[in-house]
């Protein structure tokens, strides 16, 4: 696998189903993604301006490649209602090669 074809995953979260759906719908659409996983009902618990905070909140996986990477987080982020969204990039160590052949095929990068 060449670069731009090596998989990734950016994790991201937010306030409610609903929102993470239309995200996930755009990413999948313009082909950022080949697929999102909404996970609902997580609770995230922090600090925000010195109190203990603890909310309800779902989590979004978007599988795409390092050739869209760029792409996605700035879309993920202009789309997100969130002024500061969480935007993790995890590259994963081992991929099996038929799935990261169709995330490649999925986000335009035909082999």
């Amino acid at each position: 696998m060449g670069h731009e074809t090596d998989p990734v995953l950016i994790y991201t979260t937010f306030d409610n189903s609903d929102d993470a759906r239309k995200v996930g719908r755009e990413l999948v659409m313009s082909r950022l993604a080949a697929c999102v996983n909404i996970i609902p009902s997580m609770t995230s618990i922090y600090v925000w301006q010195g109190e203990l905070q603890e909310e309800g909140e779902v989590v979004m996986l978007i599988k795409t490649r390092k050739g869209c990477q760029a792409q996605a987080l700035q879309q993920t982020k202009e789309l997100h209602p969130y002024d500061t969204p969480a935007l993790l990039v995890i590259e994963p160590r081992t991929v099996d090669k038929d799935f990261a052949a169709w995330i490649a095929d999925q986000t335009g990068m035909h082999s």
